[in-house]
């Protein structure tokens, strides 16, 4: 099966997205997992949240106003997670928004709002059905993975996994022809069982025959052929993006040896889901280094929201976003359209590079401000024609260290910005260098 072929040409010049992880686990507000963690049955997880949901404050239009203030050009949304909820109104289950609480479909406003904003539009999807009554359960994940084996064999039997393959490409093929067009398709996520058993015992695990990968794939390549899709269909070939989870590569994302088009998907706390007790939630200046740290190793960031069971961002998520945005609105021209800078150009100490090839500027973040405000960029002083801090376009002067600070033959080509003695007062500032 040939590699996929979605088009990442707008996907890597936007550079920033927002996830949004939203179903029933919202009111049990403690980890998307929580069907699995706490082994909750399905009747069970049912009779607790599903006719109870009721996101009487949604209002998608803050949603993408937040989202697009924080300099978001995308979304990306959670139609189905692993406990099988659907977020519109599907033909091929009850267990969805329509028939909760609140009564509609939460997925067709949610799309019209964000792409009002001008963000474009990705679906989630998961594989993974822990509700699913054809789906085989097996002892990897879900609420019943440490049953003994012959109970397990008697949930199992009558149990058709062919079946759930053909109700999840019913359900993608709803995604991808009622909504106008997708621009991200997030699948999650493969378990092949391991080697030591038949590729096809799926109470062992479930990759590509599982999900009938191949199938899947060639439907979305046929519906909406310019989708980009992710890497979890356990498809070597087939896919568009690379998705490091919950950690940042060191270099630039490869497969094979190879430079791939690549985004680190990542929360603002310990879960993807809301969770009301979380106390690790990351600072914004910390988030706002990660996406410069994406975008300096040619990547992107997807950046997470749990909405509560309410239908609101909570204010710990709306602080992370509004400041970003204050960041982003001045500095925006560092990420939007940039990548890892060419080889010849070596990062200061406590810097982070990034470049736009169109436009031939060199933008410096500086992480740490150094002493005497004096920077120095081995090798290139013969390259600038003009710097400046971004966020107040103050002109930066810069010149060749002289002898008594280590000037000799061997830096000649050092260049020396004399930066301001006070650190600005934006969370990382950056210096804007026009290239010849």
């Amino acid at each position: 099966m040939s590699m996929g072929k979605g088009d990442t040409s707008w996907f890597v010049q936007d550079r920033f997205g927002l996830f949004i992880h939203w179903g029933l686990y919202a009111q049990g507000a403690r980890h998307e997992w929580l069907m699995a963690n706490e082994k909750i049955s399905v009747e069970e997880y049912e009779r607790r949240y599903f006719k109870r949901f009721y996101p009487d404050l949604y209002n998608p239009e803050l949603w993408a106003k937040a989202a697009s203030n924080a300099g978001m050009k995308y979304f990306v949304v959670t139609t189905k997670h692993h406990e099988g909820f659907c977020l519109w109104d599907s033909q091929f289950t009850d267990y969805k928004a329509t028939n909760t609480a609140i009564g509609k479909d939460l997925l067709t406003p949610m799309v019209n709002a964000f792409r009002n904003e001008g963000l474009r539009t990705g679906f989630y999807y998961s594989v993974i059905d822990w509700h699913h009554p054809e789906n085989f359960i097996d002892n990897r994940f879900g609420p019943y993975r440490e049953l003994p084996a012959e109970e397990m064999a008697k949930m199992n039997a009558g149990r058709t996994q062919a079946k759930y393959a053909e109700y999840m490409r019913n359900q993608v093929r709803e995604l991808l022809t009622r909504f106008g067009k997708v621009d991200v398709m997030w699948f999650d996520f493969s378990y092949p069982p391991p080697k030591e058993f038949p590729a096809d015992d799926f109470s062992k695990g479930k990759g590509r025959l599982a999900w009938e990968s191949e199938k899947l794939y060639a439907m979305v390549r046929e519906l909406m052929p310019s989708v980009i899709v992710d890497d979890r269909l356990d498809l070597p070939d087939a896919w568009d993006i690379k998705t490091p989870e919950q950690w940042q590569p060191r270099e630039w994302y490869t497969h094979e040896g190879q430079r791939v088009v690549w985004e680190a998907c990542q929360t603002l706390s310990g879960s993807w889901g809301y969770h009301r007790d979380e106390m690790t939630w990351r600072s914004s200046d910390e988030l706002i280094r990660t996406l410069i740290d994406c975008v300096s190793k040619g990547g992107n960031l997807l950046l997470n929201v749990g909405p509560t069971g309410r239908g609101e961002f909570d204010e710990r998520a709306l602080s992370r976003l509004e400041d970003i945005g204050e960041w982003m609105k001045r500095h925006q021209r560092s990420i939007y359209g940039c990548t890892q800078a060419p080889d010849e150009f070596k990062a200061p100490e406590n810097c982070k590079l990034t470049y736009n090839p169109q436009t031939k500027r060199l933008y410096v973040h500086v992480f740490a401000w150094p002493a005497y405000g004096t920077l120095y960029l081995d090798g290139i002083s013969d390259r600038v024609e003009y710097a400046q801090l971004l966020h107040d376009a103050s002109e930066v002067k810069f010149e060749m260290p002289p002898a008594w600070q280590g000037g000799t033959q061997s830096s000649a080509n050092t260049l020396n910005l004399r930066l301001p003695a006070n650190e600005p007062k934006v969370a990382v500032p950056v210096i804007e260098l026009f290239l010849k």
